[in-house]
């Protein structure tokens, strides 16, 4: 199989993290669309050839993944090679729903290079992964396959709603088995020509459409179920919220959405207001913020499907770099709607020693006859002042409080990704993420991280495998978080952590004479420890993806490598970022205030001798001397 995929596609790069950009380049050879034995090479009439593009004046070509993507030297079309990561996970993700949903309806999906289907388990202690044979959940046996640049009748129908250069659509053709069609939506003209260039370029037009329409009118107008998308991919430059209502509207039952938040400054805690405006909820500036983050997007998908009936089913939501990522099914069910306030919690944080304590919004569910009924919620969880430190409580929320994960779903992903590691250029870093996320406790919101904590005593830092011990050695459960490497997630409650600090830092002591009486250190250490925590380290204190290396967070590929400048509307070349930055640094420092101090600046008009004011100029006319005159 191996053999013939090579065959097929002698011009697809290597796969590797960084993108190949190259000036001139020839159309990549079409993808053929063949059944799983490949027997049979007429089958593929629906398959396009491909046709000669030329390049326009000043135009690239950038590969990533099986695609290749016609790109507009000027910033007229955004598009951020940061982002290989969520593409490739997208993918992954996609191509597993898509299986899951065909094989009940008798399709096999079929990936170049799968190997047999196994379930990845990382709870044991061994230092191999565990794997087992998928069992078979019951479907019948399938009737016909399918693979990725291959109509499907019965697949799926994609609609990505804020496209751009239509990359991530023409990976989803390329790469993604069991679709029936592909809707690739801007509302810029130049971007919609884009995609349809890159269609025909990538010969994938029997898949792709090139759409120049509102996003959010496109999907309001596709409300109906016959109309309805399977898959809805949304990845907008900044906040997501003004597509949310109609997204929730117009996918089918059972439908995944694919949401990127990119605006964490407001959902990190920077601008609470602002969070509470666009998400419905507070956010708070807090260690544990990007996991607050997921907990708010999913919060404000939940109250939006709830106004129409519907519900969601996180799969997999990850924190990473500078975004946010969650997968959500979407279903339909007035009953279960009814369980979405006991869904949803309020967040008491102690500003002085970062404790914190979840309020559900719903209270219990009882039967009365034959009538299901919900009691009010009781509360607050915490008194006036922080039974710890003294210091009060920050409100925030309502948050999603609970699982953010299907961990049997990203098992699956994680069993493909690793069984089939040369099919995306971020496979290692998936593979690292997905591990983490497989580890994590899942019904226990938000973290500490052991740096704050022992901030807050002003002691040294525990070694992170002796803190897990003492948890574990107390009875309780642990984990770490796939948003932050120091961080501890612990179903032990606050009384039990500090207690812990306090035998170490009876081993570690601070000089209790220099701390002031009000600091929270003060407070929380002038109590005795209710038990003695023992810090000799347990074999499971190391979780498996530590122990096997993998790479679960990634150091920065390249120097400002972060978000890049937003496309400009009207098109033209754009100035770089970073001599814009340095343009712009210090301009607000040291600005000069008496217009005599002018003088000491030459005039840029005279240099081109376009000055007409002469003597009365304010700028000095006089050629001023250099720093290389200085130096001689």
């Amino acid at each position: 199989m191996i053999i013939t995929m090579i065959r097929k596609m002698p011009q697809e790069p290597v796969k590797n993290s960084k993108n190949t950009i190259v000036t001139t380049a020839d159309p990549p050879p079409t993808s053929a669309a063949c059944s799983a034995a490949d027997t049979s090479s007429d089958a593929t009439g629906t398959q396009e050839k491909t046709t000669a593009v030329e390049l326009l004046p000043g135009e690239t070509v950038v590969r990533e993944g099986k695609a290749a993507i016609l790109f507009p030297s000027a910033n007229e079309v955004f598009y951020n090679p940061v982002q290989e990561f969520n593409r490739d996970l997208t993918c992954a993700v996609i191509t597993e729903f898509a299986r899951d949903l065909l094989t009940q309806r008798g399709v096999k999906v079929v990936v170049p290079g799968d190997k047999e289907r196994v379930v990845v388990s990382l709870s044991d202690d061994n230092n191999e992964v565990d794997v087992q044979p998928e069992q078979d959940n019951g479907a019948a046996e399938p009737l016909c396959s399918v693979t990725a640049g291959e109509k499907c009748e019965q697949g799926l129908r994609v609609l990505e709603g804020l496209a751009a250069s239509g990359l991530r659509s023409v990976r989803f053709a390329l790469e993604v088995p069991g679709l029936h069609s592909i809707t690739a939506n801007d509302f810029s003209s130049k971007a919609a020509a884009l995609i349809a260039r890159n269609a025909q370029y990538n010969g994938v037009g029997h898949l792709l459409q090139a759409s120049c329409r509102d996003a959010s009118m496109l999907m309001y107008e596709m409300r109906k179920k016959k109309d309805r998308y399977d898959v809805i991919d949304l990845d907008p430059y900044g906040s997501p919220v003004t597509f949310l209502d109609a997204a929730v509207q117009s996918v089918s039952e059972g439908g995944l959405l694919c949401i990127t938040c990119t605006d964490m400054a407001v959902m990190a805690g920077n601008s609470g207001e602002t969070c509470y405006s666009k998400y419905g909820s507070i956010s708070i500036k807090a260690k544990y913020c990007h996991e607050m983050a997921l907990r708010i997007i999913l919060h404000s998908l939940d109250q939006r499907a709830a106004v129409y009936q519907r519900y969601i089913q996180p799969l997999l939501s990850v924190s990473v770099d500078f975004y946010i990522r969650v997968f959500v099914r979407v279903f339909t069910g007035q009953a279960t709607v009814k369980n979405s306030a006991s869904k949803q919690a309020l967040l008491y944080n102690c500003i002085g020693c970062g404790s914190f304590h979840l309020q559900r919004m719903g209270g219990s569910k009882f039967v009365v006859r034959v009538t299901v009924k919900y009691s009010a919620a009781t509360g607050p969880p915490v008194g006036p002042e922080c039974q710890h430190c003294g210091h009060r409580h920050q409100l925030g929320g309502p948050i999603w409080a609970e699982p953010i994960h299907d961990l049997r779903f990203v098992q699956k992903v994680l069993s493909a990704v690793s069984g089939n590691p040369s099919r995306f250029g971020t496979s290692k870093r998936i593979e690292g993420v997905l591990s983490m996320v497989t580890e994590e406790l899942e019904d226990v919101p938000l973290y500490y991280t052991i740096d704050n904590l022992s901030s807050t005593l002003h002691c040294n830092t525990p070694p992170l495998l002796q803190f897990r011990s003492a948890l574990l050695h107390a009875g309780h459960r642990v984990s770490m978080s796939h948003a932050c490497k120091n961080a501890i997630k612990t179903d032990a409650p606050p009384a039990v952590i500090w207690d812990i600090m306090r035998c170490w830092e009876k081993t570690n002591p601070v000089k209790r004479e220099k701390l002031s009486p009000t600091s929270p250190a003060f407070k929380i250490l002038s109590c005795e420890p209710s038990f003695e925590a023992c810090f000799r380290v347990r074999e499971d204190a190391n979780p498996q993806s530590r122990k096997r290396h993998l790479t679960r967070f990634q150091e920065n590929p390249q120097a400002f490598w972060g978000p890049k400048a937003r496309a400009k509307a009207g098109g033209g070349i754009s100035m770089d970022l970073q001599d814009k930055r340095k343009k712009c640094q210090n301009k607000r420092k040291g600005q000069i205030t008496d217009s005599s101090q002018l003088k000491n600046f030459p005039c840029k008009k005279f240099k081109k001798g376009t000055c007409d004011h002469g003597d009365q100029c304010c700028y000095a006319h006089e050629e001023m001397e250099t720093s290389e005159d200085k130096t001689e």
